[in-house]
């Protein structure tokens, strides 16, 4: 499979797009997410994507070489909107803080994006493309939260014989895993608050920190 085009450019990696051309391809990217939501990814053809866009079949092409490319597009635009800043506690007036505001970003992070979540556990079993980009974005994130830890470390806030890798990807585990089971499976599960508690409690007391 073709790799994806980046913003702004032609599938094909030709130059870069008209303003119109951009607006057109914005268009399909859209179409496709309803799509794929609607009907899943194996059930879903170009077709569809073109008529719910409301553009020539053979327009989809000029942007995109093939339904996985376009999937693809669609997909590393939601990790971004998951991962990019949902991980990392931000700036506050405590650890205990920002592990709850990060905590409930990324909870509204999820649900936004519950529907396609779904989609892509699908993809993810058998697209190994797919696979590579979700390991990659994955990864960025837990690294990001990684530091945040060796920094609470070196504050001496978070004990210094833990290891803050393998406890970033532990605790984005514990809370991913949890919201999936919630919106994707749709597990019987407490109110959205009561949830939420509980994984900023088992967080911070994990790392040790001050409530």
């Amino acid at each position: 499979m073709r790799s994806k085009a980046g913003p702004g450019e032609e599938a094909a990696g030709q130059a870069p797009l008209t303003e119109r051309g951009a607006r057109t391809r914005e268009r399909i990217l859209r179409a496709a997410r309803e799509v794929f939501e609607e009907r899943g990814f194996l059930d879903t053809r170009v077709a569809h994507i073109t008529r719910r866009a409301a553009v020539a079949y053979g327009s989809f092409y000029t942007y995109f070489p093939s339904k996985e490319a376009v999937f693809l597009e669609v997909a590393d635009r939601l990790f971004q909107d998951m991962t990019e800043h949902a991980l990392v506690p931000s700036e506050g007036p405590s650890p205990a803080a920002c592990v709850r505001r990060a905590n409930r970003a990324y909870y509204e992070a999820y649900r936004r994006n519950a529907r396609m979540m779904a989609i892509i556990e699908q993809v993810a079993t058998f697209n190994v493309e797919f696979q590579e980009m979700r390991r990659k974005h994955r990864a960025g994130a837990i690294g990001r939260l990684a530091e945040v830890i060796r920094r609470w470390q070196r504050a001496g806030l978070v004990g210094a014989d833990l290891d803050a890798e393998m406890a970033a990807r532990a605790l984005a585990a514990m809370v991913d895993h949890s919201l999936y089971l919630w919106f994707v499976q749709g597990d019987d599960t407490p109110d959205t608050e009561r949830l939420l508690d509980t994984l900023d409690a088992l967080s911070i007391r994990a790392l040790g920190l001050p409530a």
